[in-house]
């Protein structure tokens, strides 16, 4: 965790412990994972995972970053409105970067992390530098965890951050700043490729996780998503394909010949989203692959030459 925690309380270790499994106990009752606990009070106050692993018994006493009373408040949020712990908290760990997040923006999956790592290996790949000033497009950005990923494996890159929401391109721009990529890192508001005509052909590389859900499977979400996340970013259209399909048919005429577009996508449209990319024409080659559940959820394409 970045920075120095300010201590906000201290607790007796066997108190703290009764909470500790006091909100386990509520949390299997109510049938959320008991593992979000020991989130919350690593991420949420500081607790060191290490201390979390090891207890009990835990040390006299430990210090906490957020009071107990205010972390039983959250708790209870957590288990009553079925609000993520990473709203609750307002942050998330996602690759090397503390990303502040709220219900402006999408909370990262640790399974779009991949997105990243497929793009410098795909460049390695196809002989485009890593290490020369290119142009990237992060679309949908969101939190902007996807730029900061590019940012970080793309040293003299510029990339560009595109999203309809001005409150996400604010959590984008925040996160930018303290991971200190504000000057590597162009934000642009509007939809899809409209604010980057002025870089048609420019790009090196165009990733994105778009909105891939079908609307009638919208309400069929766990409550924490449907209830909390913004549906723009979810809502795919009736067959989920609706913003991938917009993507994979303008990205050409972003794109620099040999250029990457690499989409993720959800369990089950990797045959259509692979025909989509083949059938126009305009793609060399065309993979599909898997996230570490083995599910086909990324395709990477390269731009004819």
């Amino acid at each position: 965790m970045p920075g120095v925690e300010t201590v906000v309380e201290t607790v007796a270790g066997d108190r703290l412990w009764q909470w500790r499994q006091a909100a386990c106990q509520s949390a299997i009752a109510q049938q959320v994972n008991p593992a979000e606990v020991d989130w919350l009070l690593q991420h949420g106050a500081g607790v060191a995972p290490l201390l979390l692993k090891l207890g009990p018994p835990f040390p006299p006493e430990i210090s906490l970053s957020r009071s107990l009373a205010d972390l039983t408040r959250l708790w209870q949020a957590r288990l009553r409105d079925r609000v993520p712990v990473q709203y609750l908290v307002g942050r998330v760990p996602w690759r090397e970067f503390d990303l502040a997040v709220s219900p402006a923006v999408l909370i990262p999956r640790p399974e779009t992390e991949l997105l990243i790592d497929l793009a410098k290996s795909a460049a390695l790949h196809h002989g485009l530098p890593l290490n020369e000033p290119r142009h990237w497009a992060d679309l949908g950005t969101g939190s902007g965890a996807i730029a900061l990923g590019l940012a970080s494996v793309f040293p003299l890159a510029t990339i560009h951050a595109v999203d309809r929401s001005e409150p996400a391109l604010a959590i984008a721009r925040q996160n930018a700043d303290t991971a200190g990529m504000g000057d590597r890192i162009q934000f642009h508001q509007g939809d899809w490729f409209e604010p980057l005509a002025p870089l048609a052909g420019q790009l090196q590389g165009i990733v994105s996780n778009p909105p891939y859900i079908p609307t009638s499977d919208l309400t069929h979400l766990d409550p924490e998503v449907v209830r909390h996340e913004p549906h723009a970013a979810l809502d795919g259209g009736p067959d989920g394909l609706d913003c991938i399909r917009h993507i994979v048919h303008t990205a050409p005429r972003y794109l620099k010949p040999g250029g990457l577009l690499l989409l993720e996508m959800m369990a089950g449209q990797a045959p259509a989203v692979a025909q989509l990319l083949s059938k126009t024409g305009q793609y060399a080659t065309v993979q599909i692959h898997p996230d570490l559940a083995g599910i086909e959820r990324f395709a990477v394409s390269v731009r004819r030459r």
